[in-house]
């Protein structure tokens, strides 16, 4: 693995003081990995993605500090009351989305603004309705300019339109366990995993929980309690925020039984270690680093006749081979070659929600789904509503964004640079590489292009009202285009003149 240390200065337009960020590369993983997410290249769990609220209200010219309004009065005595406020009918809608809680405190500081000059008491209500949320949920939707594609700390995996459709049509009541055919209870999911074996044909059957962690604690449970997992030492990987595989494993109560080196591990390593106490064979898909040199690693086919089962932990969650990925494991084939069982994570390569997915044989798969543990580990509704349109679905934004056409990518950027221009913004149209991160397909890079700006630029766009992300890289901010959707690009170019506009007033 490389390691990379990258300082760089303050990234605040107009920013007096000078800070410092440390980003980390890993070959194939993310880069910024650790750091906070504050415009570097990054698939961090520890980073946090902070915003201003009111860029609209935030605009406002400062009213001045005077205690004395028109004919002497004190100009704080004109701020409306909370409650004449909450009956403005603009508020009260507000109140009807988003809640009394959310707006009263918008409310109260929109007040507190005007007692302290910043804006004048009337303009108290359009202050507090730019300070709303676009939401109830304190998470807010975000422009992914990195270069992942697969950023952790963004969410992984964008939806498809299809997806969130499904999502919210799932919202409500659903036939998630009812046939309504026969008015009986029915298996719950059961069209979400029909597509999921449409997919894969190889799979005898299919299965589905929370996350791809969850998928390798159930196998381990069921097939392993109290007994011994023989997997690779070069095999025993940490999984992000510091979450190692041995201790995930152990936890469930089976052992493991190491074998090989870090670099080199056989098939005969792997048979002398197998006996009466074996519960299955593992193998991992280092998805978030790799050695090169001299290596040796067993392939399922070689596995797969000694006598236990052989379970694939891919990872990334690609279903079938893809041409922009040849190194990276596929389900498809693992199951051909032999596999009993194959788990990996349906929000990276896939494409869809946060889920683990469960591959193979038909027994084993019924048997893994009626283990008292899959109860505590079954999904809800609105995954498997965005599982199965993910699945049945047009492309999903990631597979669009693995496949863009380098030149297609350049064409839009030299248009944003050149409509930014005209702006008297300082910007250019460069080549950039992007990765696809969240633990997939290391040392990979996809050749792609970017609008660079100036360095405070980072700042000004992650913390404006639609929260641009991208990198600092060489002492200026990249916007990489591969992960933004073409259908983005207007909004993006607003966030980067309202940034600039922000930034001369500073």
């Amino acid at each position: 693995m490389e390691q990379r240390v990258t300082p760089r200065a303050a990234d605040a337009v107009g920013a007096k003081a000078a800070t410092a960020d440390v980003t980390v590369a890993k070959a194939g993983g993310p880069r910024g990995e650790g750091a906070a997410a504050t415009g570097v290249k990054g698939d961090a769990g520890a980073g946090a993605v902070t915003g201003a609220r009111g860029e609209a209200a935030g605009g406002a010219p400062r009213a001045g500090r005077s205690g004395d309004g028109p004919g002497g009065g004190d100009v704080r005595r004109r701020v409306p009351r909370t409650d004449v406020l909450l009956r403005d009918p603009r508020l009260a809608a507000a109140v009807e989305r988003l809640g009394q809680a959310v707006v009263k405190a918008a409310v109260r500081e929109a007040q507190q603004w005007a007692r302290d000059g910043r804006v004048p008491p009337e303009r108290v209500p359009e202050t507090a309705l730019g300070l709303l949320p676009g939401t109830a949920s304190g998470l807010r939707p975000v422009i992914n300019a990195t270069g992942v594609l697969l950023h952790t700390n963004l969410g992984r995996a964008p939806l498809s339109d299809a997806a969130r459709q499904a999502v919210a049509e799932a919202a409500g009541p659903t036939d998630v366990e009812l046939d309504l055919t026969t008015g009986v209870r029915a298996r719950r999911g059961r069209s979400a995993l029909a597509a999921l074996r449409e997919r894969v044909p190889a799979a005898g059957d299919a299965h589905v929980v929370n996350n791809g962690a969850a998928a390798l604690v159930l196998a381990a449970t069921a097939l392993a309690a109290g007994k011994e997992i023989v997997v690779s030492r070069g095999e025993m990987v940490e999984i992000g925020d510091g979450f190692r595989l041995p201790d995930l494993l152990v936890s469930t109560g089976a052992r493991l039984r190491e074998v090989g080196t870090t670099n080199r591990t056989t098939a005969a390593d792997y048979a002398d270690a197998i006996g009466p106490g074996t519960g299955f064979v593992l193998k991992v898909h280092p998805s978030n680093f790799r050695i090169t040199g001299f290596t040796r690693s067993a392939e399922v086919g070689e596995l797969a006749g000694l006598g236990v089962p052989v379970v694939v932990d891919i990872g990334s969650g690609l279903l079938a081979p893809h041409p922009a990925l040849p190194e990276e494991p596929d389900a498809a084939t693992q199951l051909r070659a032999g596999a009993a069982l194959v788990t990996a994570s349906g929000d990276k390569l896939l494409g869809g929600p946060q889920c683990g997915l469960l591959l193979g044989d038909r027994d084993l798969v019924r048997a893994l789904a009626r283990h008292p543990l899959a109860r505590a580990l079954r999904v809800d509704k609105l995954t498997l509503a965005a599982l199965e349109a993910t699945l049945s679905g047009p492309p999903t934004p990631t597979a669009r964004a693995l496949t863009a056409d380098p030149a297609g990518l350049r064409a839009r950027a030299d248009r944003l640079a050149a409509e930014l221009g005209a702006h008297g913004i300082d910007v250019r149209a460069v080549d950039s590489t992007a990765t696809v991160g969240g633990g997939g397909a290391p040392g990979v890079e996809l050749p792609s292009v970017a609008l660079s700006l100036p360095e405070p630029y980072a700042a000004a766009l992650r913390t404006g009202r639609l929260p641009v992300v991208g990198r600092l890289e060489a002492g200026r901010c990249l916007l990489d285009l591969r992960a933004v959707p073409p259908a983005d690009d207007e909004r993006l170019a607003r966030a980067v003149r309202s940034a600039g506009t922000e930034g001369r007033r500073a």
